[in-house]
């Protein structure tokens, strides 16, 4: 059975995230992990256009989307540490997610990640992709994808 020293938990607003944390969680507790917890901003479409940079609204929202991030971050971050489990949270950006979750566990040993999947198909995962499949293709790390 592999030893499972540090996992990556990528992570975003959906309920299928906290279902991947929890596995998270009893994984670490069984092999008394190290737990990287990790959001990805996405690419900001607006970048490099003039418009951006005099639109509050945008800017606010991107500024937004990190608050939240860092707050679910800190939430789950608690779970962790009540069990003992050293955690540490990571923030990324400007990126697609999966090119976020492939560069974070480059940058550190990584033995697992682990991720929710929304379970798209079809059209809906035409237009709107999957970042699990992409991670799965790209990865050299195992992947430990959580459905719904």
């Amino acid at each position: 059975m592999n030893n499972y020293d540090h996992l990556l938990v990528a992570l975003d607003e959906s309920s299928i995230s906290y279902a991947a944390a929890e596995h998270a969680l009893e994984l670490a507790k069984v092999f008394h992990s190290h737990v990287t917890l990790l959001s990805v901003i996405a690419v900001d479409p607006f970048k490099g256009v003039d418009f951006y940079k005099v639109a509050p609204a945008v800017t606010d929202y991107f500024m937004h989307a990190e608050q939240n991030a860092l707050d679910r971050l800190n939430d789950l971050k608690q779970s962790f540490v009540r069990e003992g489990i050293q955690v540490t949270t990571k923030i990324l950006h400007g990126m697609a997610p999966s090119e976020g979750i492939l560069q974070a566990a480059n940058e550190s040993p990584t033995d697992v990640i682990i991720m929710g999947s929304h379970g798209r198909k079809g059209l809906q995962k035409l237009m709107l992709g999957s970042v699990a499949q992409n991670v799965l293709a790209l990865s050299d790390i195992p992947v430990l994808v959580v459905r719904q």
